[in-house]
């Protein structure tokens, strides 16, 4: 019976452990998210990797956390561009090109919205283009005034599964 009694003594103190240590990790990543540090802070990013969500990105939203933004994947590498279409908050973009460099950096301020009467064409025609400088695979966008905060530089790399994400591009 006393042997009986420390082994389940035992199994109660390891489920306990565990459970304790189980707590103190960072919570999984939800599905359709990843986990980026930028100059020791972390982002949880909405994977964008399709046409569709890639057009709309933050537009119509009107609000961001400091700690979340989105994760632009395409499916090749190439000079891009990127305008503040239906967009109601100010944005921080860092482009990164197909190894996870950093190629360029911008901080977006709201425009005008498309105004009564002004056709597609015209409205696409007057935003303001952030350009990648150089060609570039994935973009990070984030709340306006964070690259404030942060101390980054072209050329330095971000920790990213590149291979994982570009299978995730359509």
């Amino acid at each position: 019976m006393a042997a009986g009694l420390r082994r389940l003594t035992l199994t109660m103190t390891l489920a306990l452990i565990a459970l304790a240590q189980a707590g103190c990790k960072q919570p999984a990543t939800p599905s359709g998210f990843e986990r980026v540090t930028l100059d020791g802070r972390t982002y949880t990013l909405e994977i964008v990797a399709d046409d569709a969500s890639r057009t709309m990105g933050l537009g119509d939203r009107s609000e961001l956390a400091e700690d979340k933004g989105m994760l632009f994947v395409f499916p090749n590498s190439t000079k891009r561009h990127f305008v503040m279409r239906d967009c109601f908050i100010d944005i921080d973009i860092i482009y990164l090109d197909a190894n996870a460099r950093i190629v360029a950096m911008h901080q977006m301020p709201v425009e005008e919205p498309q105004r009564e009467g002004e056709t597609e064409l015209a409205y696409n025609n007057r935003l303001k283009r952030y350009s990648s400088r150089f060609d570039s695979q994935f973009v990070i966008e984030l709340a306006g005034g964070q690259l404030d905060h942060l101390n980054l530089e072209d050329g330095q790399r971000i920790k990213l599964d590149t291979a994982r994400l570009r299978s995730l591009a359509k």
